[in-house]
């Protein structure tokens, strides 16, 4: 295996923000406690293409409900990958557990953003039979994939990135 990136935690500062923006009804103590806790991504065995993202924090999400978790997670990655997110296999096989977006992907240059390159993660109950998802945190909830990408013999992108959702389309 060829190694390609490394996780981060982005700064105590950085997160605890993101986290209460987030978060409105938490307190700064319920963020510092997040922040504590943090662990980086980790494949559960050495045949995992996933790298374990966990919850910042306990949730219940019924049929139809959707959270965004400020993961407090950034990563380095070789210019030629991206990370790829995905639900857990087994939340969305027993849950409809899906990703906003449908796949999110992290590029190699949102780590230079001005948040930090901080990966938030956006998740929805589409569960077609009533289930309520409860997770505690810490407990794996997304997985992601490094992807290596090829370019068009003819592209020519010289633009920059400063920013996150929707920034290069501005």
């Amino acid at each position: 295996m060829e190694r390609i990136a490394k996780f981060e935690t982005v700064t105590r500062t950085r997160f605890i923000q993101d986290y209460m923006d987030t978060f409105p009804d938490k307190t700064e103590g319920d963020a510092k406690n997040a922040y504590a806790s943090l662990t980086l991504p980790v494949r559960a065995t050495t045949g995992s293409a996933g790298y374990d993202f966990r919850s910042t924090l306990d949730f219940n999400l019924a049929p139809g409900e959707s959270i965004k978790i400020p993961t407090g997670i950034r990563v380095r990655m070789r210019e030629d990958y991206c990370l790829m997110i995905f639900p857990r296999s087994g939340l969305g096989f027993k849950y409809r557990l899906q990703m906003n977006n449908t796949v999110g992907i992290i590029d190699s240059d949102y780590y230079n953003s001005d948040n930090e390159g901080h990966i938030f993660i956006k998740i929805t109950n589409d569960s077609k039979e009533g289930k309520t998802v409860s997770l505690k945190a810490g407990d794996a909830f997304a997985q992601g994939i490094f992807m290596n990408f090829g370019i068009t013999e003819d592209d020519a992108v010289s633009g920059t990135r400063n920013g996150g959702l929707g920034s290069t389309s501005r």
